[in-house]
């Protein structure tokens, strides 16, 4: 395999470039509200800084699947962003997960790089980190110290038996472990973690 190139900065062609998709559909329970709705303390919507980081870190088209406080998330999609709504979003992530496939498999992009929202720090650089490797049978996960974490690369190959495996509240993890997803190191860039409580 090549060696990837020194910068974190995006460099796939158009016609390579990976597909993004947004997990914002859940009620959040534990956070006390949808997180699509949530804002970082300078009053930026997560939903637009995902979206931002999945751009900029070479993702085209960006997919927001919304569920929980659908109407009202809406409106902080950056534009540009394709809104897909998930109407079983209540099963939990795989509903949420498998909306997002079904909106990215009608593009020619030969992966997919998965974030949630809840991941409000991720950096463009880890998204290209993990972009770079978009080929239509590829399967990877940025890692941190060791952990498996955000983003997620699925490369197109994968898609359908992706989605017809998920079940519940459990999303691609247990499907790309199965496959031997590469370990991307993104430790360097950030710490990995997602927000579960303000």
């Amino acid at each position: 395999m090549p060696a990837e190139p020194p910068s974190d900065a995006a460099e796939t062609t158009r016609e390579a470039s990976p597909a993004g998709i947004v997990l914002a559909a859940g009620a959040g329970r534990r956070f006390g509200g949808p997180k699509a709705l949530a804002r970082d303390p300078d009053g930026i919507p997560w939903v637009e800084k995902a979206v931002r980081a999945l751009r900029d870190g070479g993702c085209d088209p960006v997919v927001v699947v919304l569920g929980a406080g659908a109407d009202e998330a809406a409106g902080l999609v950056p534009h540009g962003a394709r809104i897909v709504r998930a109407a079983a979003w209540a099963e939990g992530v795989s509903a949420s997960l498998r909306a997002g496939l079904e909106a990215v498999a009608s593009t020619s992009a030969p992966a997919v790089v998965v974030v949630p929202v809840d991941t409000p720090e991720l950096p463009a650089a880890a998204v290209a980190r993990l972009a770079r490797r978009a080929r239509p049978g590829a399967l990877a996960s940025a890692t941190y110290a060791g952990t498996p974490g955000h983003p997620v690369l699925i490369g197109r190959a994968h898609w359908d038996a992706l989605a017809a495996g998920v079940r519940g509240d459990v999303g691609a993890r247990p499907y790309l472990r199965g496959h031997g997803a590469a370990a991307v190191d993104c430790g360097d860039l950030w710490s990995g973690a997602d927000r579960d409580e303000r």
